[in-house]
């Protein structure tokens, strides 16, 4: 049987397809392109043990630097109220200018990108590493 010709109803279809483009790809991301691969690699020539075990590897350092990242916007995070607590009270600081250790009280604590620094009432900038002791404000005001 021949078919000389097709013919169709007009129908309106609307397809809306969302898609979020991401920038960079997570562990998540990783895992299903390794699943997809696995799904759909040839019955009769599967994917190398070494390459399958090197993108294990792969993805078990991606989740280990993921893990990292999160700990460190975590320490961050306590840097940040830890400083916030050391105002008003008088801190022993290392001084690389002078070579020796000096005390001041407190001012206020100032956050920079991922860098937290303390205003000392001698108008010094301190970063919190700096920091050796903490110690109650004395009776003077730290000057």
């Amino acid at each position: 049987m021949a078919i000389d010709s097709v013919s169709s109803t007009n129908q309106n279809y609307t397809y809306s397809t969302s898609r979020q483009i991401k920038n960079n790809l997570g562990k998540d991301d990783f895992l299903n392109l390794l699943i997809t691969q696995l799904t759909h690699q040839d019955p009769l020539d599967p994917i190398d043990d070494t390459e399958f075990i090197a993108q294990m590897a792969q993805f078990s350092t991606l989740e280990q630097i993921t893990n990292v990242a999160s700990s460190m916007d975590s320490l961050l995070k306590m840097a940040r109220l830890s400083a916030e607590s050391y105002v008003g009270k008088e801190v022993i600081y290392y001084d690389e200018d002078k070579g020796t250790y000096l005390q001041s009280s407190v001012r206020s604590a100032i956050f920079e990108d991922d860098k937290v620094y303390l205003e000392l009432n001698d108008g010094k900038y301190v970063p919190l590493e700096s920091v050796k002791a903490v110690t109650a404000p004395s009776k003077d005001g730290g000057q």
